[in-house]
């Protein structure tokens, strides 16, 4: 069913049902389709379409490496979507093209229906890098009401979401202790929560669970869960393939900076009968050394 209200002069027209093209003007129809284009559009949260990224060699040498090849992708709205390769394979130069910290050579990349050069369309995402770099002399309610300061979020709202992320990322109990007493698990999840406190619609994580031991990967994909079942849509890279089959519902592999396959995990795991850790060992062309 499509409800729509759309203003034409000093006329305003409703359509409650699918059915709509028959009882409005030719004019009406062209403003509610394009509406309707808009709609579909923006069920996808990230676009990207042809995207290159060239990097020239050193001072003086004529090698160009090509570290994103013409890559097409899409990332719809609430769902986790797992982005892997190997290291070199051009996940981080996407990520930072999405960030606004690198030109694309060629092809567009939109996030909200939004190109990405344009700063409004980085307004509501939330950012993991893989390292982070905070002042260590900080708290954790400190650090996030430094970033809720920069973002002109108000005292009161401001305190209710702090609240709230250090209860989401089980750090309630440490919220007093200077960061650099934490553990590199309790550091990625301050790390998330800094992420949130804008309350984004979409979550960009490099590496989320790098060097975290089994028990900090557990926590941050339990994180990742509830997000997604608060409507968030994530994306993110990570080399731990066996945590992206249980938490992604689509992943992409791409190697040397080309897409190589893209799909729900079930129906890869289905298509190419065995796990996502062999499937991206036979993408990536990987070949075991034969025994001594």
């Amino acid at each position: 069913m499509v409800t729509v209200n759309v203003s034409l002069g000093d006329q305003s027209i409703r359509t409650v049902d699918s059915g709509w093209k028959m009882f409005v003007s030719p004019h009406a129809r062209t403003i509610l389709a394009r509406h309707e284009r808009v709609q579909n559009r923006m069920e996808n949260v990230v676009e990207i379409k042809n995207l290159c990224v060239e990097y020239r060699g050193r001072r003086g040498a004529s090698a160009v490496k090509l570290a994103v090849n013409n890559l097409t992708l899409n990332v719809r709205a609430g769902e986790v979507f797992g982005f892997l390769g190997p290291n070199g394979a051009g996940k981080t130069t996407t990520m930072n093209v999405l960030l606004g910290f690198l030109n694309a050579t060629g092809g567009a990349a939109c996030l909200f229906g939004v190109n990405v050069r344009e700063p409004i369309a980085r307004q509501r995402i939330g950012y993991l890098p893989e390292l982070t770099y905070y002042y260590k002399f900080l708290t954790a309610e400190e650090l996030l009401r430094f970033y809720a300061r920069i973002f002109g979020i108000p005292r009161g709202e401001a305190d209710r979401r702090i609240d709230a992320l250090l209860k989401l990322v089980e750090l309630e109990p440490a919220r007093k202790r200077p960061i650099k007493t934490y553990s590199k698990g309790m550091q990625q999840r301050v790390g998330l929560a800094q992420a949130l406190i804008n309350n984004p619609d979409l979550l960009i994580l490099d590496e989320p669970t790098s060097g975290l031991d089994p028990l900090g990967r557990m926590k941050v994909r339990e994180i990742i869960q509830r997000l997604k079942n608060e409507g968030k849509t994530v994306f993110f890279s990570s080399h731990e393939l066996g945590e992206v089959e249980t938490v992604c519902d689509r992943v992409a592999i791409i190697n040397q900076g080309k897409l190589k396959v893209e799909g729900r995990v079930g129906d890869l795991v289905a298509q190419y009968q065995c796990d996502l850790e062999r499937i991206f060992l036979k993408i990536v062309g990987y070949q075991p050394q034969p025994a001594l």
